[in-house]
């Protein structure tokens, strides 16, 4: 977790701002401890003449000044935006000019490519596109002509469009080159994905163009503010998928800013509270986004945009219409235990324009009684809101968890309990209930539907519930939380700071890159080449080489090979740090266990990991006559739990001999059935680096990159190795 106390000396800082609808959050990290040094808001400036970057440069000047830095030590900035989100909600869109590059049936295919003009936004606004057609690529007058065809027609940037580029970019790059000799953004299809299926490919590709222009815009003035204010750190920018990337990668890939917001927090969390295995929370006034981290890893999926999926890996998040924020509604009578609790939101308090009345002076609160309204025109006038006769009230979420005591002390939520009973006294009465027994039924009612999504993303993933924790993040993190982790039986946790989560999570965030292929028949050096792209992407952003981690999934179904490569801007000490004590790694371990510290064993260690295990026979009636699985933890240097397997084994090896060793234990231990050979999923403890290879099933791949990992260690270095039996 995040150091709460400064050290006595700072040293080289990592700041993260994320700009928010209304506010913008700032704050600095140490880069060494991950201590939390400060921290600023300022209402984010969108009516300015210089945009978003003025509130940017705004909060960071005041950071900088009230912990008394200069720019020379900030080491890592970054920053997350809500602007693209917020273009493609309100239709606030670049119009789109989409060259269509071919002959035959391929002028066909990107003809109808004119039917993305139909594409509707969430705010209703159609995607405006012009279209024209481009037989012959080679002429480069003939691309020059088709980019001034859309121009003319009104287009503010050019998308090129061929069917199967990704084998072949040529057309694409011909139109690239005539929108760049015009002066206009320009994206080509192939450089968005290399995955087949133009109309999806040519969908992310437009989505990715309207939001360009805005983007390069605040990049631009952004940049040469932070120049002019000293800063020589690169500035980087928050992704979807929870890691950062260079201004010049944004520049060219901004719809990868989309869903950021959620992404921070999600990064705040896996960095910052070092979640291994959980569902994470972020609580605002109005909604709760809830997202999944499973063995040390966000999940990712393809988003769907204007009600189409794209090409755009974005973290998984399902939204929830419940915040801190959301008002009680009510059926029946206004008489002592006339009234029914019916449902808790949409609405907040923020859209009814009330105050919180938990934050009310309680004797302000007196004689307040309960009436209900419409908080917009066109919704039901079933909302309850405290009535004082001077001043109205909202009846919150927020009330309701102070009133039940479960806030904790110093919380961004807490409130006065006085004020909080006081308010829920007149809800009580209706209720007929006591205070308690309203707060826990408004409480009940809100997580009502927080608690399915749970419960879903703990199935869809398979997370396994003896280890998974519920954290929570956001202004509002107290509110559904701590209840909702009485509810369902899991663990749960506040992060530290949990109001600035999201800014955390971009100061700690690490830079990532992602790269999908589809390769039929896959070889090894198709697998290693799609991870040296990875990998060499991170690199090319700044990323320190002996930190870099990727993880390779090969699909052999959908012949798609994938890699995601992460790595930190600089060695972080913290990271590096080794494992010093025994005692607390192994209570850690213990606990993750449900088993007594004395009863695991520890199987490994190589300096920053400690690997323990215990061994059981699985339950049921049948569980005698099975063999006794280990049940593996791998807990790091702080004593997190990063790893769990509930059946693994645990080898301890030389890098010198790891690879051969490697080849026969991975054949010893593959499974046969109808379905053919089932490899162990396979984990290599690397020094401080954690291989992930659980994503690859065929055993040629497998050892193939088993070995590009062992072969940068000495030969006397320590590898450990986790395999776990596939069920």
């Amino acid at each position: 977790m995040i150091d709460p106390t400064p050290p006595p000396t700072r040293g080289p800082v990592r700041v993260g701002i994320d700009v928010g609808g209304t506010f913008t959050d700032a704050v600095a990290v140490s880069a060494t401890t991950f201590a939390l040094l400060g921290q600023v808001k300022v209402p984010t400036s969108h009516d300015h003449a210089d945009g978003v970057a003025h509130g940017i440069m705004t909060a960071l000047e005041r950071l900088l000044d009230d912990i008394g830095v200069g720019a020379d030590d900030v080491g890592f900035l970054a920053h997350g935006t809500t602007q693209a989100t917020n273009a493609l909600l309100e239709g606030d869109v670049a119009t789109i000019g989409i060259v269509g590059i071919g002959t035959g049936y391929d002028a066909f295919a990107t003809g109808r490519l004119r039917s993305l003009g139909k594409l509707r936004l969430d705010s209703g606004h159609r995607l405006p596109v012009r279209y024209t057609a481009l037989r012959d690529p080679e002429d480069a007058a003939a691309a020059l002509a088709g980019v001034d065809r859309v121009l003319a027609e009104g287009a503010e940037v050019v998308v090129a469009v061929e069917p199967f580029s990704v084998d072949d970019p040529r057309g694409e790059a011909a139109v690239r080159a005539a929108a760049e000799l015009r002066g206009v953004p320009v994206t080509a299809t192939h450089e968005i994905t290399q995955l087949y299926g133009l109309g999806k490919r040519a969908r992310t590709a437009a989505l990715n163009a309207g939001v360009m222009p805005r983007m390069l815009r605040t990049a631009d003035l952004v940049e040469s503010s932070i120049l002019k204010a000293g800063v020589s750190a690169p500035l980087m920018v928050m992704r979807c998928d929870g890691g950062v990337m260079s201004l010049a990668e944004m520049r060219s890939r901004p719809l990868l800013t989309v869903l950021s917001g959620p992404a921070a927090g999600v990064a705040g969390a896996l960095m910052g509270e070092k979640v291994s295995e959980g569902v994470f929370l972020e609580t605002g006034g109005t909604s709760t986004d809830v997202s999944v981290i499973r063995r040390g890893r966000v999940q990712i999926r393809h988003a769907e945009l204007g009600g189409k999926e794209t090409y755009l890996s974005a973290l998984d998040v399902r939204t929830v219409g419940v915040g801190g924020g959301s008002l009680v509604r009510l059926s029946g009578g206004d008489g002592p235990g006339g009234a029914a609790l019916t449902d808790v939101g949409p609405r907040s308090a923020h859209i009814a324009g009330l105050p919180y009345a938990c934050f009310a002076d309680p004797a302000e609160l007196e004689g307040a009684r309960l009436v209900r309204v419409s908080p917009l025109a066109s919704d039901p006038a079933d909302y309850a809101v405290l009535d004082t006769g001077g001043r109205r009230f909202a009846l919150t979420v927020t009330c309701a968890a102070n009133a039940a005591g479960l806030v904790p002390e110093g919380d961004y939520a807490r409130s006065d309990a006085r004020a909080a009973r006081a308010a829920l006294a007149p809800l009580a009465r209706a209720l007929g209930v006591d205070v308690d027994g309203a707060a826990r039924a408004v409480l009940h009612r809100a997580t009502e539907r927080v608690s399915a999504v749970v419960e879903a993303l703990v199935r869809d993933y398979g997370l396994d519930r003896d280890v998974c924790d519920l954290v929570g993040g956001g202004g509002g993190a107290a509110t559904v939380t701590p209840y909702l982790g009485e509810r369902t039986g899991m663990r749960s946790r506040i992060a530290a700071h949990s109001e600035v989560i999201s800014p955390l999570g971009v100061a700690l965030a690490l830079v990532r890159e992602s790269v999908e292929r589809i390769v039929p028949g896959a070889t090894h050096a198709d697998v290693l080449a799609v991870r040296s792209e990875a990998e060499q992407a991170v690199l090319a952003q700044g990323a320190d080489p002996s930190g870099v981690e990727v993880d390779v999934t090969v699909d052999p179904q959908r012949n798609l090979v994938t890699a995601v490569a992460t790595g930190a801007t600089e060695l972080r000490t913290k990271d590096r740090t080794a494992v010093t004590d025994a005692g607390a790694a192994r209570a850690a371990a213990a606990a993750s266990l449900g088993a007594d510290p004395g009863a695991v064993t520890e199987y490994a260690s190589n300096g920053w990991y400690r690997v323990f295990g215990l061994l059981r026979r699985p339950g049921g009636p049948f569980g005698r006559f099975a063999r006794e699985r280990a049940h593996v933890r791998v807990v790091d240097a702080e004593g997190v739990v990063r790893l769990h397997s509930a059946d693994a084994r645990v080898d301890t090896l030389t890098a010198a001999e790891a690879e051969g060793r490697l080849r026969d234990l991975v054949a010893e231990r593959t499974a046969y059935g109808d379905g053919g050979a089932v490899p162990p999923a396979v984990w290599l403890l690397l020094g401080p680096k954690l291989a992930d290879l659980s994503g690859v099933m065929d055993p040629g791949h497998l050892l193939a990159l088993a070995a590009t990992e062992i072969g940068r260690r000495g030969p006397d270095e320590t590898v450990i190795a986790l395999m776990e039996t596939r069920r």
